[in-house]
């Protein structure tokens, strides 16, 4: 195997509850050690016994589940970082697609002055199906402060040292954090962009609920307002409105999308 070098710290949260997703998850990341140095952290809840064995064969570093919400969960797998440069996330039921995280390690290498890359994404059905292709590319970095959030979480690499530097995820958000991460990040340095897919992330058509949306939507708009100038947060529903009515018809798209092929 030829080992591109510094490493990956790559972090899974997991509840346990998906084991047949999960495995697929970790055979996507076991199989980037072919390309890149890498080292998995698994957070789960010590009782999830099957999905810790599983993990371990896969030969994840274990990590308790701190039972503070994602972010909580996110911030202690990054605690066991062991000299690794770049930080990234998978859910356990997300894929890394071939040669994804060797792509994106290989565009921070190329730009000191960059602090993430991210690609495309996959959106893909409870089956595995491609129902969308989330490809925005350097639009994504242009919307960021205002706009939906595009960059997908799976599909993005971040440096390390400056991950810490702003402190990590803000635990108090639930479905914003990695919006706000990247927010600050780039106040830090460049966000690049390639539209190759990187990654695939699965959409359970039937577990997004409009109460979800509606709440991720303002936890979003709350975030973005925040890190917007001071004379600019009084007006920001002038874009807020579209913006959330966009992304809930791209949603209800995807949904509509996802469901056919697994109608199929």
């Amino acid at each position: 195997m030829t080992h591109v070098s510094p490493g990956i710290l790559v972090v899974l949260p997991t509840l346990g509850d998906r084991i047949d997703y999960l495995r697929q998850t970790l055979d996507s990341v076991d199989a980037q050690r072919e390309q890149v140095d890498l080292t998995l952290v698994v957070v789960s809840p010590p009782a999830a016994t099957e999905a810790r064995e599983l993990a371990q064969r896969y030969g994840a570093i274990l990590v308790d589940d701190p039972k503070h919400g994602i972010s909580a969960a996110i911030n202690r797998g990054l605690t066991a970082r062991n000299g690794e440069r770049y930080y990234a996330w998978v859910g356990d039921d997300d894929l890394f697609r071939p040669g994804g995280m060797l792509t994106l390690q290989e565009m921070l290498e190329a730009d000191p002055m960059a602090v993430v890359a991210y690609g495309g994404c996959d959106y893909i059905d409870p089956h595995g199906e491609t129902a969308w292709v989330s490809a925005a590319g350097r639009l994504a970095t242009f919307l960021l402060p205002w706009g939906p959030d595009l960059i997908p979480n799976p599909a993005a690499l971040i440096r390390f040292d400056d991950l810490e530097a702003i402190g990590g995820f803000d635990e108090d958000l639930r479905y914003a954090m990695d919006l706000d991460a990247f927010l600050r990040l780039r106040r830090r340095g460049r966000l690049i962009a390639t539209r190759r897919s990187v990654a695939a992330f699965r959409w359970h058509p039937d577990s997004l609920t409009v109460a979800n949306r509606r709440e991720s939507s303002r936890e979003s708009e709350a975030v973005k307002r925040r890190h917007l100038p001071r004379l600019l947060r009084p007006v920001s529903f002038l874009w807020d409105v579209p913006v959330r009515w966009a992304s809930r018809y791209a949603a209800s798209r995807v949904t509509a999308r996802a469901r056919a092929l697994e109608a199929t």
